[in-house]
């Protein structure tokens, strides 16, 4: 793209249009997979599903208590809606992904070294996040970049800290 005096030229209008579908696309895949990710851990159901073990048992009830904070209304039976729960969910997720890939793709995305940072990249976070047996999405780094940026961004960390530690697998 041609610089100039200083200023980025906008985008064509067809490449403004293909760009705006790509990221509603993508919106509605990342509120997909955390739909099925709420709906696996039952957080919606009045009782939990018995194949949750006791982290994830923990999580569905720390999950159902931020959605009721959020205004998801629970019903007398003791269901529970999760639209305002999935939205947030989806919306953390797909920043952190993007935010991720910004860091990255302008060598912000930082080993924490303490002497010398080293600018990495996505894969080498997922690598790193192996090591450490830190969870992934699919090729997407899940709580690893919190580790991996500048200590000095305070927008950074508050932008790959979410409080609803889910792993999605996207589709």
């Amino acid at each position: 793209m041609a610089l100039t005096n200083n200023h980025l030229q906008p985008l064509d209008k067809k490449l403004r249009s293909q760009l705006e579908n790509t990221v509603k696309k993508a919106r509605d895949i990342a509120e997909e997979a955390t739909l099925a990710v709420l709906e696996q851990l039952g957080v919606g159901e009045k009782t939990k599903p018995s194949y949750l073990d006791e982290p994830q048992q923990n999580l569905r009830v720390r999950l159902r208590a931020h959605a009721r904070s959020l205004g998801d209304a629970r019903k007398a039976d003791g269901e529970q809606s999760i639209e305002r729960l999935q939205e947030e969910v989806a919306y953390e997720h797909w920043h952190r992904m993007l935010f991720a890939r910004f860091l990255a793709e302008n060598n912000l995305l930082m080993y924490p070294d303490p002497d010398e940072p080293v600018a990495i990249t996505l894969e080498e976070c997922e690598d790193l996040a192996a090591d450490e047996a830190l969870p992934t999405a699919g090729s997407w780094p899940g709580v690893m970049p919190h580790k991996c940026c500048r200590k000095s961004s305070v927008s950074t960390r508050r932008c790959l800290s979410s409080s609803l530690p889910l792993t999605i697998n996207w589709i």
